[in-house]
């Protein structure tokens, strides 16, 4: 069975396919996956991940079944495990994407169900498909993926997209990494394990106006309230890394500015007509790459995805 649950199911060939589907997606319906159903079962809020899914699978002929509050419905608030959820669900679908504030619910979905499942997001995990809009989104837009330099700014100890691009960066040749947060808020040492066994450059930093003057790529995150232990810890970071203008107006000629937005006050409104701004092209991008995954776990490139294997 095909599960999409983490980054390190696709190499870079793999990736240039998907990407290469996309692209041939962009002002284009077809009909291919007629007859098919999508589950979207989320029991955390969403709106980008879920809608952009459904509007994929919309797009490529297929159906959807969807549940935004799944942690209301009847089955949840009476203690159903997610186990058992998977189990009734994958008999009205043919695949389920998932969103579920615990990290590691995608991987126990995928122990269980009997069609794919996808990771649209768990908890401070993985975010996958987050991941790879947001390469494609540097690949559209810089023409590259090697050879450039990312800053990581604001929540990147709890940010599951920003620890899935970075991981996911590890695959590609002399990318350069700045992390920049508050030091409550850095970047786990994970990943940095990770980036320092793949021979990837990479530093940590308060500055956030040096490391967008040299950045080809500025990453920027919401400081995640629904992550932190209490209302007093959350308001210590919240507006602690602003972007206005004047720090956009000062980025590399052709650098970008991306978010996974939403955004809650960290780039002012100001910066939305500057041409370093990609963030709201970057969601355009993401139904064209959730087109193209659905295609290959639905389709005829299944072959594309590495199997995914629990870890122990």
């Amino acid at each position: 069975m095909q599960h999409l649950i983490e980054t390190q199911q696709f190499d870079r060939e793999a990736l240039n396919r998907v990407f290469e589907i996309a692209t041939s997606y962009e002002s284009k319906r077809d009909e291919s996956l007629r007859g098919k159903i999508l589950a979207s079962l989320f029991f955390e809020p969403s709106t980008r991940t879920r809608l952009s899914f459904e509007s994929a699978m919309l797009r490529l002929g297929g159906n959807v079944l969807s549940m935004e509050n799944a942690s209301e419905s009847s089955s949840a608030t009476k203690g159903e495990t997610i186990e058992d959820t998977i189990r009734i669900v994958d008999n009205y679908s043919d695949a389920i994407v998932m969103r579920h504030p615990e990290a590691g619910a995608a991987a126990r979905a995928a122990t269980v169900s009997e069609v794919p499942i996808i990771n649209g997001g768990d908890g401070a995990g993985q975010h996958p498909t987050q991941a790879f809009l947001d390469l494609y989104t540097i690949a559209r837009e810089i023409g590259r993926t090697d050879d450039f330099h990312v800053a990581f700014v604001g929540d990147l100890k709890y940010g599951r997209a920003a620890r899935s691009l970075a991981y996911l960066l590890g695959k590609y040749d002399k990318v350069r990494m700045t992390f920049v947060s508050a030091p409550a808020l850095k970047m786990k040492d994970d990943i940095k394990e990770y980036l320092n066994e793949s021979n990837v450059r990479f530093d940590e930093t308060e500055d956030i106006k040096r490391a967008m003057e040299i950045a080809d790529v500025v990453y920027q995150t919401r400081v995640q309230k629904e992550r932190f232990p209490s209302q007093e810890e959350y308001l210590k970071f919240k507006g602690a890394y602003v972007i206005d203008r004047s720090m956009v107006d000062h980025m590399k000629k052709g650098a970008i500015l991306i978010h996974p937005l939403p955004r809650a006050g960290e780039i002012a409104p100001e910066v939305d007509d500057s041409p370093h701004a990609v963030y709201f092209k970057q969601a355009g991008y993401g139904v064209l790459v959730r087109m193209a995954l659905l295609k290959t776990l639905l389709g005829e490139g299944k072959k594309t995805i590495r199997a995914y294997r629990r870890r122990k």
